[in-house]
Parts: C-alpha cells; structure tokens; sequence
C-alpha cells in the first residue's frame, strides 16, 4: 500500500487530463475526484440518499438513478443550494479518494481534485503531502477552452470565473508545471517530477 500522496489540481483546460495520463504512464495509480462524483451517488449510497433528502425525488430518473441535468438545473446560479451539494458530496469524494491512494500498489499516489482550492484546500486534505498545480496563462487557457468545448470568448471567461483564482490555486502549490508549450513538454515535466516523487516517497533507510 501506498503511503505518499500527491494533490493535483488546475483550473479548467489546464492540461490535467494529460497530466494525468502522463504519470498513470510511469504506473502510478490516480484517484480522480470527477470520476468518483458519479460513483458517490449510485443508487444505494448514502450521499444519493441525502440529495433526495435535501432536494426531492425530483431529482431522481425513473431506474433510480440521480438525474444530473435536473440537479445542476437546481442548483445553477444558486449559491445557497450548490453549497448544499457540495456539503453532501465532497466529504464522501474525499474519503474515496483517500482509500484509493492508500490501497495503491504504486510508489506513491495521486488525488486529482480538480475543486480542490475551492473545496477547502490543504484543511479540507491534511493526508496530502503535496499538492501539484497544472498552471496555464489566462490567454492560453480561454483559447483551449474555447476549442475544446467549441464555445465563445464571454462563456469561456465566465466559466473561468467560476472557479478559484489562478492566484488562489498557486498560493496552495508545492509544485507547480507550467502548461504553455505541446504534450511533449508537459511529458518531460511529468517525468522530471515523477523521478521527484519516487525520492520523496523512498523509504528512510533505518540504521
């Protein structure tokens, strides 16, 4: 089992994905936050039960399971009632994920948590030993947000506005890989730190 943990985190279209892929390349198990947001909420859990609680079955498809457009309907635009989800969801996101990275067969794990500035931060995540934040300029990131989602410039800069500030996020970093150039770059950035990450996570020779 894994005892070294890393946070990764970025705002959207940084790259985290890639990066991501990158270190899961050198065989090191990533625990993904977004991945583990539909998990949490299977029919049966016990966060999709307290959404019913605290939303209504109108929330619920037909076969039971959470109906995803109808609760971001509800919660869009509504501070109060995205807080109310989010108080549900994140504490049972964040236990996954430190089970997952504790039973990695990896030399040390990730939790890619792409809300983890907004979502408490080292507080929210004592078990971290380091967090990695996927950095991109402003101007690069509106740019691949817009071709990837083949939306216009004012959605993309809304949705960038949503999230914490790009200030905020480095504020948390102990590492920090900067996401401006092609894959290849964040490739060699991804290896240098995984060389890092094995040091780190080395165990102390005992005399």
């Amino acid at each position: 089992m894994s005892d070294y943990f890393i946070g990764l985190t970025g705002g959207i279209a940084s790259g985290k994905s890639a990066l991501e892929k990158a270190f899961a390349a050198h065989g090191i198990v990533v625990a993904d936050a977004d991945l583990l947001a539909r998990e949490v909420v299977q029919p049966g859990t016990p966060a999709l039960a307290a959404v019913v609680e605290r939303f209504g079955r109108d929330v619920l498809l037909a076969d039971g399971q959470l109906d995803r457009a109808a609760l971001r309907q509800r919660v869009f635009g509504n501070d109060g009632e995205r807080r109310a989800l989010e108080a549900i969801l994140h504490p049972a996101i964040r236990v996954r994920l430190q089970e997952i990275c504790r039973n990695a067969t990896s030399p040390y794990a990730i939790a890619m948590v792409p809300l983890l500035t907004e979502g408490g931060g080292r507080a929210a995540y004592p078990w971290l030993h380091r967090i990695l934040v996927v950095d991109t300029p402003a101007a690069v990131q509106k740019a691949r947000l817009m071709q990837r989602d083949g939306i216009d410039a004012d959605l993309a800069e809304r949705m960038m506005a949503a999230q914490a500030s790009r200030a905020d996020r480095l504020a948390l970093a102990d590492d920090i890989i900067v996401n401006d150039g092609d894959i290849a770059h964040l490739q060699r950035a991804a290896d240098a730190l995984h060389r890092r990450y094995l040091a780190l996570a080395a165990p102390v020779p005992t005399t």
